[in-house]
């Protein structure tokens, strides 16, 4: 059998805004790209870790220089087994790529997912002052759903802002910048703007304490930081509504899977997110999306020049690639 051979490098994605949340801002994301060559077949993966979990460009491709592949794509837990997670979903995907490729099947086909189903995206608004918040809302037109990330503070008087303009779906999301207290008084406040949701509103590591702020609020509590993989689940059930899967936190498609399975089994509404990333990362779970209910899958959306096409939308409706696996192509040179 011929050998998977397995190279990495750095990507580089300037953005149309800066992109600011209660952590911090940044004007270009970067990623790192992972080719497998096996039989004849080029395989595309992507991970874009975070300093928030501790991951780097550099711990990701170091861990996958140093990782051994089998000659089987298939083996795909013996193939991802001891790689942290950044690292496992950047191969993960790749190697989904490779069989879907190799089979001439569309990931969601095998899956046994219905293109067919999947939902509409979220479009993030990241932090700015009320004006250019306002005016990327109007840039953003008739776009069904946004999220609006706060934590830094005017809350209120930026959602009051956008609600007198945008009559969509509104969900916001301040990525661990409130206390407790904090968030029943801005989400009791907040409540007659018609919020869909509010992702982690405190930092991640207290379930209780979520718990406290859902019971004090008629606002739904997802998390994010606090649901990185399946295992983190069960301590939250009771404390919050629903879940974001990401592909970065959990490892990949395999880990993906196993969070919503687990997540639909415990009783939680579930969402697909993703980071600041190219077009192979938000097509890979793009993939997955008509297994939740709710996709936040914008990527494509918030850079400037992506040199890959995938997922494509319609009316904020998720729109998946025809070819076999991801179906993402690198664009030709203009």
């Amino acid at each position: 059998m011929a050998t998977i051979e397995l190279t990495s490098e750095r990507l580089e994605l300037p953005l149309v805004h800066e992109f600011t949340i209660a952590r911090g801002s940044e004007q270009v994301a970067r990623s790192v790209v992972v080719r497998l060559t096996w039989n004849g077949i080029t395989a595309l993966g992507e991970s874009a870790p975070v300093e928030r979990y501790a991951e780097s460009i550099d711990s990701v491709r170091a861990a996958l220089a140093a990782h051994t592949l089998l000659d089987d794509p298939y083996l795909l837990d013996a193939q991802l087994a001891g790689l942290p997670p950044a690292a496992r979903c950047g191969l993960d995907i790749a190697l989904h790529d490779l069989i879907g490729k190799d089979l001439n099947r569309p990931l969601c086909a095998l899956l046994g997912v219905d293109r067919e189903r999947t939902p509409r995206t979220s479009f993030t608004l990241g932090i700015a002052p009320i004006a250019q918040t306002l005016a990327k809302v109007r840039a953003v037109g008739s776009h069904p759903i946004l999220k609006i990330k706060l934590g830094r503070g005017d809350e209120i008087e930026t959602i009051e802002a956008i609600r007198d303009i945008y009559g969509g779906t509104i969900r916001i999301d301040a990525n661990e910048g409130w206390t407790p207290e904090q968030s029943v008084a801005l989400l009791t406040e907040l409540a007659r703007y018609d919020i869909e949701f509010c992702e982690q509103p405190i930092p991640a590591g207290t379930p209780e304490r979520l718990r406290w702020i859902r019971e004090r609020t008629g606002i739904p509590i997802v998390t994010d930081e606090d649901s990185r993989d399946a295992g983190d689940l069960k301590a939250l059930v009771g404390c919050v509504d629903g879940i974001n899967v990401k592909l970065v936190k959990c490892g990949g498609i395999r880990g993906a899977l196993a969070m919503i399975h687990t997540a639909r089994a415990l009783g939680f509404k579930i969402m697909l997110g993703c980071m600041v990333e190219s077009q192979i990362l938000t097509t890979a779970a793009a993939h997955l999306s008509p297994l939740v209910d709710w996709a936040d899958l914008d990527g494509p959306f918030l850079t400037a020049s992506d040199p890959y096409d995938g997922i494509a939308y319609a009316d904020g409706k998720i729109v998946l690639p025809d070819g076999p696996g991801l179906g993402v192509l690198a664009k030709l040179p203009a």
